[in-house]
């Protein structure tokens, strides 16, 4: 498993739309901060009060619940087995997030698709590999947050902010553009964002022509409001 879990997203026509978080320390939080930010479907779930509480007071419109991790029937109820994407956020005990990642991968009755768990060192890694992580990271806050922002974009590839509002995207070139010109776009109008670059990843054309037309596999870079650019297609 890498550690770049930046890279990670959904395969092509995977749309996850709901998503758990198994511990709301500071990385787990982030996560569910970016998630719901984004109008994802969350539901997170720690087996401490305080921080479910703590979390409540943050994000007051998030589903959170006082749940044992580790208890399999405890998930199912608590309803982290219905969800398409589960965050394994757990930092301690280490055994603790394995036997999360276990259940979530292989308890009876489950429904998740995807397990990216937290890891704190190289066994750890190889631990929740082998019990069936998708994948494992090794996060600190800030990759909290970047990593809920890539479970509800996808074709985000990378992001530099300019300051609170304003900032620059790479992105995949979204399905919805591809085999149309900018001209035709016209994203600057019908989106308030501009196009700085756009082509293959390793050949991109700065300042490209209105005529150019937008290629599967290509990509855009594009500047503007963060809600705006957030706005974009996402697949």
């Amino acid at each position: 498993m890498s550690r770049e879990w930046w890279n990670w997203a959904p395969s092509s026509g995977d749309e996850l739309q709901s998503f758990g978080v198994v511990g709301v320390g500071r990385f787990g939080s982030a996560v569910c901060r970016e998630l719901l930010q984004n109008g994802a479907d969350v539901l997170a779930v720690d087996r401490s009060a305080r921080a479910i509480e703590e979390l409540r007071q943050q994000e007051p419109s998030v589903e959170a619940r006082v749940v044992d991790c580790t208890d399999e029937e405890s998930l199912r109820e608590a309803g982290i087995l219905g969800m398409d994407t589960v965050v394994v956020a757990i930092s301690e005990p280490i055994e603790a997030s394995i036997t999360a990642t276990l259940i979530a991968k292989d308890g009876k009755g489950s429904r998740v698709r995807r397990v990216i768990a937290r890891a704190t060192s190289d066994l750890h890694e190889k631990m929740l590999t082998r019990v069936g992580a998708d994948k494992v990271v090794f996060p600190s806050r800030m990759q909290g947050e970047r990593l809920g922002l890539e479970l509800v974009r996808p074709n985000l590839m990378e992001r530099l902010e300019l300051d609170e509002r304003h900032c620059i995207e790479e992105i995949k070139v979204p399905s919805h553009f591809v085999g149309r010109s900018l001209r035709d776009l016209n994203l600057r109008k019908n989106h308030r964002v501009n196009v700085l670059a756009a082509g293959p990843v390793k050949e991109l054309t700065v300042n490209p022509p209105a005529s150019h037309v937008l290629q599967d596999g290509h990509v855009l870079v594009v500047m503007g409001l963060i809600d705006d650019l957030q706005n974009l297609p996402k697949s």
